[in-house]
């Protein structure tokens, strides 16, 4: 009797030499140029099950990936809840998705999983920074050397870590190479582009790790069939004040000057009654994009424009709201603060006025380390960035964040909480001020981010 043969190729499996194609799962169709069944490399787990339980014998050539001969060298006493969400993951097959507030030890997790499975590993992250995060602390922890991917490198090691560009662009080729993958901040992974870096990979287990899954796009349904469903969840209010800093939130309502508010009426007026004239929804998924388009074929949209962008900067930095978070700087001048803002321009303003180091994607990775580390041993009180330290970087010393202007995203918005969040040796709480502009777009925008229950 013929043995059913798997072959990977390009990010697919090839099955050949199949008597009875009932027994194969549905996204194995069958490919008459190749004379062979065709799957996506995903589908390896349920097709070596389809198989094993039909009692078919097969040759599994698809597989390259090895066993890890070395666990964890160097590990930490895990906490309560991590233990648990290492037995979900694994009462689970050791597919699916771990829910932890920033700053709970999502990586401590990762770290137990990779340990528990011990299969070549791939960890991808969505930045350069995480991923030189990710690879000290798997060269610390493991004491093995790791590869890395990206960034102008690209050794691979059966633990390697690299980022979601470079794995769904190598994906094909490197898809069979490893038996688990781990998803930081899994929520960039849905999506045309990125959701091959899963697609693509055979590797029967996965770890998804986030704060907020949700996606504005809807999209984070699919992280069920790229990885698997959310095994375990805890939120920031369960956690806060026993293994995170407690907290709390401040919404201050900066008024405008009578000529702020005066300017930025009029400006808002031109900017929606060429929206009104248009027909154009701005909540709508192409409303910003169709706006970008008619505003640049005509005089009147390139006004609206104008005064599009004008309204915007007199809410995100008004004179008067520069005027409190001078106030707020010498308050927590012997705190580690971190000032929060929606564009470079701003972020860039600040720093001149206050004479504060800023941090946006324009800043080199040395020296963005060495902010970081100076805000660290205290040699800077303040650092002011747009939107790079959203995710993911580590900041343990920061307990007080400064949100003076940002997006309607609730993910943004959490995060950002979540950077001041880490608990601190001296058992000391953590604050979180949102400056909003009243009487301006900016309070809808601030109601839209806050529905979240870590601000209830």
């Amino acid at each position: 009797m013929t043995s059913v043969r798997i072959t990977f190729f390009n990010g697919t499996l090839e099955v050949r030499d199949v008597a009875d194609p009932s027994i194969l799962p549905a996204e194995c169709l069958w490919d008459g140029r190749s004379a062979c069944f065709r799957a996506p490399a995903k589908v390896y787990p349920e097709l070596i099950l389809a198989l094993t339980q039909a009692g078919c014998a097969f040759e599994d050539e698809a597989r390259g990936y090895a066993v890890l001969e070395a666990g964890l060298r160097v590990a930490r006493e895990p906490r309560p809840y991590q233990i648990e969400a290492l037995e979900s993951w694994r009462a689970a097959q050791g597919r699916g998705i771990v829910v932890l507030p920033t700053g709970a030890g999502k990586t401590q997790v990762a770290l137990m999983a990779i340990d528990d499975r011990r299969r070549s590993t791939l960890v991808v992250a969505p930045t350069l920074d995480l991923v030189r995060q990710w690879y000290d602390v798997l060269r610390t922890s493991f004491q093995v050397p790791v590869g890395v991917i990206g960034g102008g490198e690209h050794q691979i090691l059966p633990l390697t870590v690299t980022t979601y560009d470079s794995a769904y662009l190598h994906m094909e080729h490197l898809g069979n190479r490893f038996g688990l993958l781990v998803f930081d901040e899994c929520h960039h992974l849905p999506g045309e582009s990125y959701a091959l870096a899963a697609r693509f990979s055979l590797a029967p287990f996965r770890l998804g790790l986030t704060a907020t899954p949700e996606r504005g796009d809807g999209r984070e349904q699919e992280l069920l069939s790229l990885i698997g469903p959310i095994v375990y969840l805890r939120d920031i209010v369960e956690m806060a004040g026993n293994f995170l800093a407690s907290y709390r939130v401040e919404k201050v309502s900066v008024a405008l000057a009578a000529e702020e508010a005066a300017a930025y009426q009029e400006a808002r007026e031109v900017y929606l009654g060429f929206l009104r004239k248009q027909g154009i929804r701005m909540g709508g998924p192409d409303g910003w994009t169709e706006f970008v388009m008619r505003a640049a074929r005509s005089p009147e949209g390139r006004q609206a424009m104008e005064a599009y962008q004008r309204q915007r900067k007199l809410a995100f930095a008004a004179p008067s709201k520069l005027d409190y978070l001078a106030y707020l700087l010498h308050q927590h001048r012997r705190d580690r603060t971190l000032v929060f803002t929606q564009d470079n321009a701003t972020a860039y303003e600040i720093s001149r006025r206050f004479l504060v180091p800023v941090i946006t994607h324009q800043t080199k990775v040395t020296e963005r380390s060495d902010i970081l580390a100076g805000l660290q041993c205290g040699t800077y009180g303040a650092v002011v960035t747009s939107k790079v330290l959203n995710e993911g970087v580590d900041i343990p010393e920061a307990n007080v964040a400064i949100i003076l202007s940002g997006s309607g995203s609730v993910r943004e918005h959490v995060q950002r909480l979540g950077r001041v969040l880490r608990k601190k040796k001296d058992g000391s709480s953590a604050i979180l001020y949102e400056l909003v502009a009243r009487g301006t777009a900016e309070v809808h925008t601030s109601q839209r981010r806050r529905d979240h229950v870590a601000y209830r």
